[in-house]
């Protein structure tokens, strides 16, 4: 069998034919290659019965795009639909405003508006635009532009603007917009009238939201939509005082802030409800929100407590709001316990301190383990102004009107249950034979029980 020749050898016949002479034929090669693609494309281009997008574009600018310069900027995931909302508004004030999409296959998702105007990749051709279905509330739905172009005029300047969805499948994690214009300066008009529009109007003005994702549930563009709870406060069993006490401080003050502002007295307030488990203080959260209708609430738990930054700028911009931190102690424990660094302590730690003091925003935190919470957070005036202690029940607490909540709770909970009447009966009696000490989750727990 012959042998593959060797290196050295390769290089002597390489030599031998002198490398001038394959440098220039290698040359050849590329210019007859080169050649070759232009007229294919060139073919295409004839052949072709769409229209190219630089020229829509150029046509409709009354100018080349390719030469104009871009005015681009980025916002928030959780604001497109927003975004969408306020660039149809202002867009649908020309009567002649039109939308186009772009064509060429999946490359056009990796495309900016610049790659688009200069052809990086080729001729772009006109195509249809791209939708995507959004939530607009915990049961509505609106369909946004993820990625197309309008054009139209603004104040008698023809404006051509690129809207782009999030899309993580092709490296695009954000949504923006970018605007072509012969007037630089309208372009920066535009934008800033978006702008205002988003400070003044929001789908998620007065909604109960979560960054928390829920495959089930309403999402849209980073935020889930929850509907608001119904607990009245004859259905929070706590100890005298203590319901009374925690809503002065979150509804009190919100209904009197103009008052307060006048003033000169701050409404950004802490509250920390905290006890052991199962006592009420999820129970509790859920009675301020219902009681609180119109006010906006971002919910952070587990691992979307990551988000507390965000949370922190979406409630100042949408205030009145709350935010609402659940087990609050997974992200903020006391650095001495010997457990590492904690970067998203710091994050929670700026998210307090970083809004105005007039910001009508409560961050409303829960806990299982008061006793490991950083001393930064809880002793520092100004981050926790109310600390509530939610106990496990005394004897006294169970009286008439707590059995009748839980019998409240267990129609509700076993509706059209044929065991429903025995079982809540029995259910009433697990609640006052459980004695004191005994969670309030342990009455809900009895009443499933006795109902089977």
């Amino acid at each position: 069998m012959r042998e593959a020749p060797s290196f050295a050898s390769l290089r002597r016949w390489r030599v031998l034919l002198g490398s001038a002479g394959m440098d220039e034929k290698l040359g050849e090669f590329l210019s007859s290659f080169n050649r070759a693609v232009e007229l294919a494309q060139a073919h295409r281009n004839e052949t072709s019965t769409q229209k190219r997008l630089l020229e829509v574009l150029s046509s409709h600018l009354d100018m080349s795009a390719a030469e104009l310069p871009i005015l681009a900027q980025d916002f928030p995931v959780h604001r497109f639909a927003d975004l969408d909302i306020a660039v149809e508004k202002i867009s649908g004030q020309d009567p002649q405003a039109r939308l186009i999409g772009v064509g060429g296959g999946q490359q056009r998702h990796h495309q900016s508006l610049s790659d688009l105007v200069q052809q990086e990749y080729g001729p772009v051709t006109v195509g249809q635009p791209d939708f995507v279905n959004l939530a607009v509330g915990p049961d509505n739905t609106r369909e946004v532009l993820a990625l197309g172009l309008r054009l139209f005029a603004y104040e008698g300047v023809p404006l051509a603007v690129l809207q782009r969805g999030a899309n993580p499948q092709y490296g695009r994690n954000g949504t923006d917009i970018a605007v072509l214009a012969p007037e630089r300066e309208a372009a920066a008009r535009f934008l800033a009238t978006v702008q205002e529009d988003l400070r003044t109007n929001s789908i998620l003005r007065g909604q109960v939201v979560s960054f928390a994702f829920d495959p089930y549930g309403q999402q849209s563009a980073g935020v889930t939509f929850l509907p608001r709870p119904s607990l009245p406060a004859d259905e929070v069993i706590l100890p005298d005082g203590v319901l009374g006490r925690v809503g002065r401080h979150v509804l009190g003050i919100a209904a009197n802030r103009e008052v307060l502002r006048e003033h000169g007295q701050h409404l950004k307030r802490g509250v920390l409800l905290y006890g052991p488990p199962g006592t009420g203080k999820t129970h509790t959260v859920r009675h301020l929100l219902s009681a609180s209708e119109g006010t906006t609430a971002v919910l952070l738990s587990g691992s979307s407590l990551h988000a507390v930054g965000e949370a922190a700028r979406l409630a100042r911009a949408m205030a009145p709001s709350m935010v609402i931190l659940e087990d609050i102690d997974l992200v903020a424990e006391d650095r001495n316990m010997g457990n590492g660094p904690q970067p998203l302590l710091f994050e929670v730690l700026d998210a307090l301190d970083g809004l105005d003091a007039d910001a009508d925003v409560v961050f409303l935190m829960t806990t299982n383990r008061a006793e490991a919470l950083e001393r930064a957070l809880v002793q520092r005036p100004g981050r926790v102004d109310l600390a509530v202690e939610i106990p496990l029940p005394a004897a006294r607490c169970r009286k008439p009107g707590a059995a009748a909540g839980a019998l409240r709770a267990a129609r509700s909970l076993f509706r059209g249950c044929p065991a429903v009447r025995r079982g809540a009966v029995r259910g009433r009696h697990c609640v006052f034979r459980a004695g004191a000490g005994a969670a309030g989750s342990t009455g809900r727990r009895g009443c499933r029980r006795a109902a089977r």
